[in-house]
């Protein structure tokens, strides 16, 4: 990469870390450094919020998955809305008005030690594997890349994180998110410009080549559970995948909690709603709009560089082979889009027929790198929008998009640290270690525990690599846990619930998560929060039953 793009790199990293600890006032007390003395605008809460969705895994894995699978993706987010306008009538006014630092503090009050350990404990391991993936996604891409050790990719973009989110709290957290949101959109948005220019066909010529290979198609109402991406997985299970996280996530209640009022709460995850899925559009398209770029520009056989340097090195003359085959479709295909791209309605057929020729000597490339590089499932999704971004992009944009890439999974990394340091400390050692300590001892132990939980997510990052698409990685990781989660919160809010049922509706909910994903794996993922949710009520509300039933007689 240029020394012009390194160096706005450079420049945006020292500038993050520098502001993050100009803002490291009123750090000194728990409230300040854990939920800013609850005096945010609402429009840097809801900036916060959403750029600690919009992580790096969004960058580079949902740019990918529009490139390879076009943006039904988008219909994952449909039940967002839904969800936060039943948060903002339930969990946001009454959690902001317990003045807890954590939201399950409230559980103690409601069910017992015990059910609030439980649960905070599971937020912890969802968060911090999630946390991983997140730091995953852009240190595989910088290995393969730029030739870096993992190791050392990953220290590039955890050690500044961490520094400033020791040292600021949430504060540095929520300001350096506002910053890193007007980045990322910059970002993206100049990248669709390029796109445009650089396509020798016109915008609608490429959405209708795009809309040849089904890449444009949104909706699909049909109701089938192990399908992933269907209207009724997005607004059903999406909407309480969504209700847990925004609700029961730490990492995301501790933003409206810093806000200043309930009404500012309330605003901040509206803002969420109605710019979410928007803004995920954008991302998508941006990965369909690369995917038309690279049918009348030849891409490379293999996006990750790592492994097509490795293939080339110890199977030469097969790869040679493999390539010149490559390219003498990818001629036939660039012919036949562009026949699509006039409207020659007649020439799809045989575009689509040359575009699955492509695909399987591509799946023959990925094979091949499998088995070079060791046998497990080799996947390119996660470096298509990196290797396009050094390829193509200008000078100077290039910096700006790996900056951008760094931003998401900064905000991102850094919101996870902060809550993962306060429900550790709060529900945790507070409660049960040191519960007369000091605040300046809580301090230094919150400072310690986001140090922690970052060498934790390190080590995360390395496994999650090898997952796959890393958007799904981190959305099958929260699913496990999030549905049970918040079925306990549900319980909560029935009267005449008990602590019994709630505690051991939770470990039925996990138990029964954990059933179906290992023994019904075609099951979506998205189901699991539904599933999760609807079984810890019931055992929830039975157990409470018949423990109510004894006590009357």
């Amino acid at each position: 990469m240029h020394p012009v793009n390194w160096l706005i790199v450079a420049l945006y990293l020292g500038y993050v870390v520098w502001d993050g600890i100009r803002r490291s006032k009123d750090t000194h007390h728990i409230e300040g450094y854990f939920l800013a003395n609850q005096s945010l605008p609402w429009w840097a809460v809801g900036l916060s919020v959403m750029a600690t969705q919009l992580s790096a895994v969004t960058m580079i894995g949902t740019t990918g998955q529009g490139a390879t699978d076009g943006i039904r993706f988008v219909q994952f987010y449909f039940g967002l809305p839904v969800a936060m306008v039943i948060l903002g009538v339930t969990l946001v006014p009454f959690l902001h008005r317990s003045k807890v630092f954590t939201a399950y503090e409230y559980l103690e009050r409601r069910f017992g030690p015990g059910t609030r350990s439980m649960t905070s404990f599971l937020f912890l391991m969802s968060r911090g594997m999630s946390c991983g993936t997140i730091i995953a996604a852009p240190a595989v891409v910088f290995a393969a890349v730029f030739g870096w050790n993992l190791s050392w990719s990953v220290a590039v973009i955890g050690i500044p994180t961490v520094l400033y989110t020791m040292i600021g709290g949430i504060q540095a957290v929520a300001w350096a998110d506002v910053k890193q949101m007007i980045l990322i959109v910059a970002a993206l948005f100049a990248v669709v410009i390029v796109l445009l220019f650089k396509m020798p066909v016109s915008p609608h010529e490429a959405l209708q080549v795009a809309g040849a290979t089904g890449r444009l198609q949104t909706f699909d109402f049909t109701f089938n559970i192990n399908e992933t991406y269907t209207f009724w997985s997005g607004l059903l299970g999406g909407t309480f995948l969504m209700l847990s996280y925004f609700g029961t996530d730490q990492s995301q209640v501790q933003r409206y909690l810093a806000a200043r009022s309930v009404n500012e709460a309330r605003r901040s995850l509206l803002m969420s709603a109605y710019w979410k899925i928007p803004l995920q559009a954008l991302v998508l398209l941006i990965g369909v709009l690369v995917f038309v770029f690279y049918l009348f520009q030849a891409p490379p056989l293999l996006y990750n560089p790592a492994h097509e340097n490795a293939v080339r090195g110890a199977m030469p003359a097969e790869y040679a082979e493999l390539e010149a085959r490559f390219a003498d479709r990818f001629a036939a295909r660039t012919e036949s889009a562009h026949a699509v791209a006039n409207g020659d309605e007649g020439a799809r057929a045989t575009f689509l027929s040359h575009e699955g020729e492509v695909q399987a000597i591509r799946a023959e490339a990925l094979d091949m790198a499998s088995d070079v590089v060791g046998g497990a499932a080799v996947r390119d999704v996660n470096y298509i929008i990196p290797r396009f971004a050094l390829g193509v992009l200008p000078l100077g944009l290039t910096g700006l998009f790996i900056a951008a890439i760094m931003a998401a999974a900064m905000s991102s990394i850094a919101a996870e640290l902060n809550s993962l340091s306060t429900a550790s400390v709060i529900d945790f050692y507070q409660r049960w270690v040191r519960p007369k300590a000091s605040e300046r001892h809580l301090l230094t132990v919150s400072k310690l525990a986001t140090g922690f939980w970052g060498l934790f997510a390190c080590f995360v990052a390395t496994f999650a690599a090898t997952l796959g698409s890393l958007i799904e990685v981190v959305n099958r990781f929260g699913s496990f846990f999030y549905g049970s989660i918040l079925g306990v919160f549900l319980l909560a809010m029935i009267p005449r619930t008990r602590g019994l049922g709630a505690f051991w509706g939770l470990i039925g909910g996990m138990g029964v998560v954990a059933w179906v994903t290992f023994g019904a794996p075609e099951v979506s993922f998205l189901w699991h929060n539904v599933i999760g949710a609807v079984t810890v009520v019931g055992i929830g509300l039975a157990l409470s039953a018949l423990q109510q039933s004894r006590n009357d007689h």
